[in-house]
């Protein structure tokens, strides 16, 4: 009891029932425990106390017997066929539904005693593991988790529900209006009825908020926030609603109101409600009001530098009279103190030992939305709860950094006896080789590290739609990651395999050639260029077909032929002929024609048909009739996992970019089906990668972002 039970007002209570014999058993205990939770104001009903705990209610063997008894009959067939390999928990789990009450160890005792009576002693088949049938079920649950891809904030088959997907810390979350179940929730005596208001509003739905702040690009780890509080409330039948934390309008841009709702869009997911913390401004500064009224806030003058840092000093203004506050704050709401000159601050000490956090401060900035009507702006620490509160959010899920305010939360919430939401922190999602944070963003844009926010290189989400990452890839990404309190930091490559997973099935196939090198066919079967019939996905032809030309010249990768090979080279050469994709038809090289430099110009080659002779070691790629293109190919941005680690990276972060990390290639060359692409269109380049149109295109010139390679071959030479 000691262990398990949280308010212990309760214990000397709870004790004489277990010293008198009255609560004895396991499930007795529980459900007392369950009892005091759920009802914790005082006074105690005993006798309603008593009933639901099950006290004075006795079991008799008798009545345990005949429960496993009908237990038994129930599942005799399938016993006597799976003997000692059924799951025994069954019989006991059914036995124990019948008698509530009933100790569960003399449960166990007569199952065992009846099983042994039906079967007899386990035979030697009795003690082998079932190692082939929880393979296959181990192999069936693998198959499904790689199959289902999150889209939308549901799995692509049902089999896994998104709960599962979205698996760990939110499995342990409160039913809505139980929020005095949580561990930490400060229960007080306003708090049942508010939860009973709370209740009679939202009928008990599931309620989440996303509440960036407008003042940057989204990033991958803001991925794992939306798929959270989205797939979350639509798991449980609930709504999420998108709410901009616009509380600082020196730093608020409309760009990225824009970009956040367009990458909310992007990635799936429609709010319930779009809302802005500034559509409560007024409500806000009535309850700023109302603390200060009952003794809880205080108009201070101590500057910036002085209240940095915890454990500082009390403010010598703390208990300054209510009345001088009041009229204080309205003179600041009034323009009569300059920035800086005066803070309204609330009277708690948060976790971290930080000291009176400020809930309002002035700032001459007009707002996007309200624009000169305020000179004072909320913070966050004052802001957050409430507006959750206004919104009647039942779970407000948030990064583990914010765990040190969730004592100001609830204080705040309580303190104007309003309804207390309860916070629930997860570990934030991170990624090596790569930095988030909107400054350092800033720096490389700055320093012309990246040309801007979407720059395919860093991992911001306009950035990764960009270069060609499907939303659903990220989606599923997030979901394999799952829910913990710990932070994660995952590697790259791990997020690039859901990229091909999804774009395998969805990106059309073409061919491209990035360094091309001139072939000639002296003996071309045709007067004129043939029209060449190529699946779009080679694995399924039901999904049709695109028309390429083959004419006597066509263009090959460069690093498609050797004049020399070195052992184990399979394509073109002397004497080793080489398969055309597609085309049915084997060329041999003939003759190389070089330049003044000696450097390889162009070949010329003949062909025959595919079948009419031996098969070659290798197929490879081609091109004719191209159009021109530009491809960019991209690597890491960085050079070291943890560009941000001093201990890693002394220098700095700017001083750990990978130069080689965009590759421009300005002729390169591709089939002519793909010339009616838009940007963000998605093609698989075979033998080359993912590659996505990006918007630099233009009419007559197409510009392609390789997104990711193809998975690598070891095999392949």
């Amino acid at each position: 009891l000691a262990s398990r039970l949280r308010d212990t007002r309760r214990l000397s209570f709870l004790v004489s029932y277990i010293a008198s014999k009255k609560i004895h058993t396991e499930p007795q205990l529980s459900a007392a425990l369950e009892y005091v939770r759920s009802h914790p104001l005082d006074p105690i009903d005993t006798v309603d106390f008593e009933r639901e705990c099950g006290v004075g209610v006795i079991v008799t063997p008798e009545q345990i017997e005949e429960a496993v008894e009908a237990a038994i009959n129930r599942h005799r067939p399938q016993l006597l066929v799976e003997r000692y390999h059924f799951n025994m928990g069954l019989l006991m789990g059914e036995a124990r539904a019948v008698l509530k009450w009933a100790d569960g160890k003399m449960i166990k005792n007569e199952v065992d005693m009846q099983v042994l009576h039906l079967l007899g002693p386990k035979l030697e088949a009795d003690l082998e593991k079932k190692f082939k049938v929880a393979k296959a079920r181990l192999e069936e649950t693998d198959r499904r988790t790689a199959k289902d891809v999150v889209e939308n904030g549901e799995t692509a088959d049902q089999t896994l529900s998104l709960m599962e997907q979205l698996r760990g810390e939110a499995l342990k979350f409160h039913k809505p209006g139980e929020n005095y179940k949580t561990p930490g929730y400060v229960v007080t005596p306003h708090t049942m009825n508010l939860l009973k208001q709370h209740l009679e509003i939202t009928g008990g739905q599931v309620r989440t908020r996303f509440p960036p702040e407008p003042n940057g690009i989204l990033h991958i780890g803001h991925a794992k926030a939306i798929s959270f509080n989205f797939g979350y409330a639509k798991a449980n039948n609930g709504i999420c609603f998108l709410r901009f934390d616009d509380t600082n309008p020196e730093k608020e841009e409309a760009k990225f109101f824009t970009a956040i709702c367009d990458m909310v869009a992007w990635l799936g997911y429609t709010p319930y409600k779009v809302t802005y913390a500034s559509d409560y401004f007024d409500q806000l500064y009535a309850w700023a009001v109302e603390l200060i009224r009952r003794g809880l806030a205080y108009v201070c003058h101590q500057r910036g530098e002085e209240l940095k840092g915890h454990n500082t000093l009390p403010s010598p203004w703390r208990d300054r009279p209510m009345e001088e506050s009041l009229l204080l704050f309205e003179a600041m709401r009034k323009g009569k103190f300059s920035e800086g000159e005066a803070t309204l601050r609330m009277k708690l000490v948060m976790e971290d030992g930080k000291m009176d956090p400020v809930a309002y401060r002035v700032k001459y900035t007009p707002h996007h939305r309200t624009g000169d009507k305020w000179c004072i702006y909320p913070t966050y620490d004052y802001t957050h709860c409430l507006c959750d509160s206004i919104e009647h959010i039942t779970h407000s899920l948030c990064t583990k950094e914010f765990q040190a305010r969730r004592s100001s939360y609830f204080w705040l919430c309580n303190a104007l006896d309003v309804y207390c939401p309860v916070q629930w922190e997860y570990g934030r999602l991170n990624l090596h080789y790569a930095v988030v944070s909107k400054r350092k963003i800033l720096q490389l844009v700055a320093t012309g590290a990246v040309r801007d926010w979407d720059d395919p290189r860093l991992f911001t989400l306009t950035a990764l739609r960009r270069r060609g990452f499907p939303p659903e890839a990220i989606n599923n990404f997030c979901a394999r990651v799952g829910v913990t309190v710990a932070q994660t930091t995952m590697e790259p490559h791990l997020l690039e395999a859901c990229v091909r997973d999804v774009l395998n099935d969805t990106a059309p196939r073409a061919m491209a050639v990035l360094e091309s090198l001139r072939v000639i066919i002296t003996n071309f079967p045709a007067a004129k260029s043939l029209d060449i019939q190529v699946p779009n996905f080679p694995a399924d032809e039901t999904k049709g077909f695109h028309q390429v030309p083959f004419a006597p010249i066509v263009f090959i990768e460069r690093t498609d032929f050797k004049e020399e090979p070195e052992p184990g080279f399979k394509r073109l050469a002397w004497g080793q002929p080489v398969g055309l994709r597609h085309t049915g038809y084997v060329i041999e090289l003939q003759h190389v024609v070089k330049g003044p430099s000696g450097c390889v110009e162009s070949l010329e080659v003949t062909c025959r048909r595919a079948d009419a002779g031996e098969k070659p070691k290798a197929f490879i790629h081609w091109v004719s009739q191209p159009l021109m293109c530009e491809v960019r190919l991209y690597e890491r941005l960085f050079q070291h996992k943890n560009p941000e680690d001093p201990t890693e990276v002394p220098g700095g972060f700017l001083s750990d970019l990978n130069l080689a990390s965009l590759h421009v290639v300005d002729a390169a060359l591709v089939d002519c089906s793909v010339a009616l692409a838009k940007p963000f269109d998605k093609f698989q380049f075979e033998r080359l990668g993912y590659f996505s149109v990006d918007p630099d295109s233009h009419q007559g010139k197409l510009v392609f972002n390789r997104t990711v390679t193809l998975k690598e071959d070891p095999g392949k030479v």
